[in-house]
């Protein structure tokens, strides 16, 4: 593991993306995100702007969210909606184990920053995953569910609970 210096490891993780690697760097905790937020905010999300999308930023930040498990209030927080307040980074939320892997192939394969957030009440969830390669468009809605009578739009664990919730109710879901 890396020492407790997550703003100078993302650093040195934005550093490889610019000279041609792709790396994941893993930020267990999205809490710890914060510390990081300078070289987040300020440089891996503003590379491309800065010169005229010129350069490639291939970068994934991978971390956890949610409560649970014994953590305590600085290390269960869900912030993906600061982070998807930041221009030129993408957050990504899968909700199955088959939009997990393509949404995570899709970031390795973007040519842009992308924070992949996973919750850690899904790591549970089971489901069909094909072998072979292959990726979701990162920023398309996946439909779980279609009726005529309502409209949800939930990411991760809330989409779960939301689908759960209209199976257990019979709802007519649009």
């Amino acid at each position: 593991g890396t020492p407790i210096a997550e703003n100078a490891m993302t650093g040195v993780a934005l550093g490889a993306a610019l000279c041609g690697l792709r790396p994941i760097h893993v930020h267990l905790r999205n809490d710890f995100l914060l510390v990081a937020m300078d070289q987040i905010a300020n440089y891996v999300a503003k590379w491309q702007d800065m010169f005229d999308h010129q350069v490639k930023v291939p970068l994934v930040i991978r971390s956890i969210i949610g409560r649970g498990w014994g953590c305590g209030a600085q290390h269960s927080q869900s912030l993906h909606g600061l982070f998807a307040q930041i221009p030129g980074l993408k957050v990504v939320m899968p909700s199955t184990p088959y939009d997990a892997k393509g949404l995570f192939l899709a970031a390795v394969a973007d040519d842009s920053p992308v924070l992949f957030l996973e919750h850690r009440w899904l790591y549970k969830n089971t489901g069909s995953v094909p072998q072979e390669m292959y990726t979701l468009p990162i920023g398309k809605c996946a439909p779980m569910r279609t009726g005529s009578s309502l409209t949800i739009v939930a990411t991760s664990l809330a989409a779960i609970h939301a689908l759960k919730a209209c199976e257990e109710h019979d709802l007519d879901v649009d």
